[in-house]
């Protein structure tokens, strides 16, 4: 659970969409540099995020949430903490709990996709599937609502009948949540079809939580004063806006548009700065040029592989250079303290060494950690306790073991926790001098153990097969001997 902040508003408010590989960290900052009041991120599917990890990033200044494969899934940073709405896709309440206890310390407030009409968000359940099964929305909004401290929204489209939707939505505002978005088309509609804006205004006029009109980019939002035309159309609370942003996220500026050239030029200066991929970087970029993709620089553009490609598209070599070379300072930096705070804290009472574990060198299934712990128990000292740290700098771990009170450890850094122990483990066994288990060291004490301990398996397995046969043959022979007996004294 969170420190009870105030909770994020949302009447009254201009708010940039959840868009597919646009609602990025750069996009998210440039918005609300442009005036957006609240930021969506794009839809994160919750299988994904429960498998992240949190960590902060302090060259970055952000909190980066990172899959198995170390892929930055989500990045956020104190810029946007009381502003960015986390948008997750998901058909399960409990993986969605967790989604959202997982994220819910570094956003304002969390929603769910109920309305992308997408084929990845459907076919698993997801997005506007979710409009046929009202149980299961209900289910999924009341959870999130009940186990977290942060507001609760959800994103639908409308149903074909305005009944139906305006059922639905009352449904949806008694399970608790903050606010719901309604994109005014159906799940079949697109974006060359109108808004149905009479649809959002019967939603706004039957529920009393803010409703966020959606989908007015293409009849309605041309520049900043259109935003309040959508709101008047549709009687709705709030106005979210996609397309209009994507293409120019100054719409949300109130003295109108700012050139394109300068809007991408700060675009670039975020991805540069919060080191987003280039690919996304790119996409973005070409959804702004739109009809200038044709164009000398539209076509260089296009043929960037790197961020610092893309920079000498936009003549802004010097900022790359300058930005990179300003975060690899910070990094350094950062780096040689954490050496010497290690240094200065384990010198006097921890024996390192510099070594790495190799599983290649050892039989299978032989480690250096099961080498020590039999040690330990042959000596009869305590099983090694193993405490491991990971760096948030780079994410590697490192791990000390203590084994008969003095603590052990390795000086270089692995990138898995598992690693860090085994390393340990081989400090503690070089220092004392004893066998690790490696192919070189000669006969293998423990693979023989194993192999005893395997035949006594084998052998007891065989002694208990013998006795139940045996068992078998002589209650076959009493059976025998009884239906024998029984047949003579039976009358003729």
């Amino acid at each position: 659970m969170t420190v009870n902040t105030p909770a994020l508003s949302f009447r009254s408010k201009n708010i940039l969409a959840p868009m597919v590989r646009v609602g990025t960290l750069p996009m998210r900052l440039l918005a609300l540099d442009f005036g957006a009041d609240i930021v969506y991120c794009e839809e994160l599917i919750d299988l994904k995020m429960v498998q992240c990890k949190r960590v902060l990033n302090e060259v970055l200044e952000t909190v980066d949430f990172i899959a198995p494969n170390e892929r930055v899934v989500f990045r956020t940073c104190e810029r946007e903490k009381n502003r960015v709405v986390f948008q997750m896709g998901s058909a399960d309440a409990e993986r969605a709990l967790a989604v959202a206890k997982l994220v819910e310390n570094d956003v304002a407030a969390i929603d769910v996709n109920m309305g992308c009409p997408k084929e990845y968000s459907t076919k698993a359940g997801m997005g506007a599937a979710l409009l046929s099964d009202p149980e299961k929305i209900e289910c999924i909004l009341s959870t999130l609502v009940k186990g977290i401290c942060k507001p609760v929204t959800c994103k639908i489209r409308i149903l074909p009948l305005v009944e139906d939707t305006v059922r639905l939505v009352k449904r949806i505002e008694k399970t608790g949540v903050a606010a719901i978005a309604v994109h005014g088309r159906k799940k079949e509609e697109r974006p060359q079809h109108p808004v149905h804006c009479e649809v959002i205004k019967a939603i706004s006029e039957a529920v009393t939580i803010p409703v966020i009109a959606n989908g007015g980019s293409h009849d309605f939002i041309k520049e900043y004063t259109d935003i309040e035309a959508f709101q008047q159309a549709t009687g709705a609370s709030s106005v979210m806006i996609a397309r209009a942003a994507m293409w120019n996220p100054s719409i949300f500026r109130r003295d109108g548009l700012c050139p394109l050239k300068e809007v991408m030029q700060e675009y670039i200066k975020y991805a540069v700065r919060y080191d987003n991929h280039y690919t996304n970087t790119k996409y973005c970029l070409c959804q702004m040029l739109r009809e200038q993709l044709e164009t000398t620089q539209g076509k260089k553009l296009h043929a960037a592989q790197s961020i610092q490609e893309i920079c000498e598209v936009f003549e802004m070599t010097h900022l790359y250079e300058e930005t990179t070379a300003f975060l690899e300072a910070k990094k350094a930096s950062l780096k040689s303290m954490l050496e010497d705070e290690d240094d200065q804290m384990e010198d006097t009472d921890v024996i390192k060494m510099a070594v790495r574990y190799d599983k290649r060198e050892y039989p299978p299934q032989i480690t250096p950690k099961m080498y020590l712990l039999e040690w330990c128990r042959k000596e009869k000292h305590p099983q090694p306790v193993y405490e491991t740290v990971q760096r948030s700098l780079d994410r590697l771990f490192c791990s000390v073991v203590t084994v008969a009170q003095q603590k052990y450890r390795s000086t270089l850094w692995d990138k898995s926790k598992k690693l860090a122990e085994q390393a340990a483990a081989i400090v503690c066994l070089r220092t004392m001098g004893l066998p690790e288990g490696k192919f070189n060291e000669g006969e293998n004490h423990l693979i023989n153990k194993r192999k005893r301990e395997s035949q006594e398996l084998l052998n007891n397995k065989a002694h208990e097969d013998d006795l139940l046969v045996e068992a078998s043959h002589k209650r076959a022979h009493v059976t025998e001997k009884t239906t024998d007996f029984s047949s003579s004294d039976m009358p003729q």
